[in-house]
C-alpha cells in the first residue's frame, strides 16, 4: 500500500513539473528598450527576455545565483554546446578541478545545452533537476528548463548581445 502512494506522489509530482513548464515557458510578451536579438535577464524577477523587436519578447523563467553570486552586467553568447560535459571548478570543487561528468548524465547540471558566456565562467543553460528553475540557486549561472534552453540555444547565435539586470 505505501508503495503505490510513493508511485502516486511520484507521478503527482512529475505531472505538476511538466504542466508548469508547459504553461509558463516561452510567452510573448510586451517589452520594449533593448535591440532585437538581445538575451535580457533580470535576476530579481528570475526571468530571461529574448528580445523579438516591435516592443515584443519571448519570455522564460530561470534560476539565477544565490545571495553573494549573482552579478549583473554584459556579456556575449562565446560558446554554444549541446549535451555538454561539465567539470566542477575549483571555485565549486574546493580548490580542485572536480571530475568530468559526460553530457547527458543524469548527474550532468548542464542539462541539453549550453551558451556559454565571454564573461568569467558563466553559461546559460539546461537543468538536471528542473525543480530548481524560479529560484536562486545557481555559482552564478543562469538556469533554463531544457524544453527552454534548446529553444533559445536555436534562436540566440554566438556574438548574442547578454544584459544582466538585478
Amino acid at each position: 500500500m505505501m508503495a503505490i502512494r510513493r508511485l502516486f506522489l511520484a507521478i503527482t509530482a512529475l505531472l505538476a513539473l511538466a504542466f508548469s513548464e508547459s504553461t509558463q515557458a516561452g510567452q510573448v510578451v510586451a517589452f520594449g528598450a533593448y535591440r532585437p536579438g538581445s538575451i535580457v535577464i533580470m535576476t530579481t524577477a528570475r526571468q530571461l527576455y529574448y528580445v523579438l523587436g516591435g516592443g515584443r519578447a519571448i519570455r522564460y523563467p530561470v534560476g539565477v545565483g544565490r545571495a553573494g553570486m549573482a552579478w549583473h552586467g554584459r556579456a556575449q553568447v562565446a560558446l554554444k554546446r549541446i549535451r555538454p560535459a561539465w567539470q566542477a571548478p575549483p571555485s565549486i570543487g574546493g580548490g580542485v578541478y572536480g571530475p568530468v561528468i559526460p553530457g547527458g548524465s543524469p548527474r550532468n547540471p548542464m542539462g541539453a545545452a549550453v551558451l556559454g558566456l565571454d564573461r568569467g565562467n558563466y553559461a546559460i543553460h539546461g537543468t538536471n533537476n528542473p525543480a530548481s528553475v524560479g529560484g536562486f540557486v545557481s555559482h552564478g549561472c543562469i538556469r533554463m528548463y531544457n524544453a527552454d534552453v534548446l529553444d533559445l540555444y536555436a534562436r540566440a547565435p554566438v556574438g548574442t548581445d547578454v544584459i544582466v539586470l538585478r
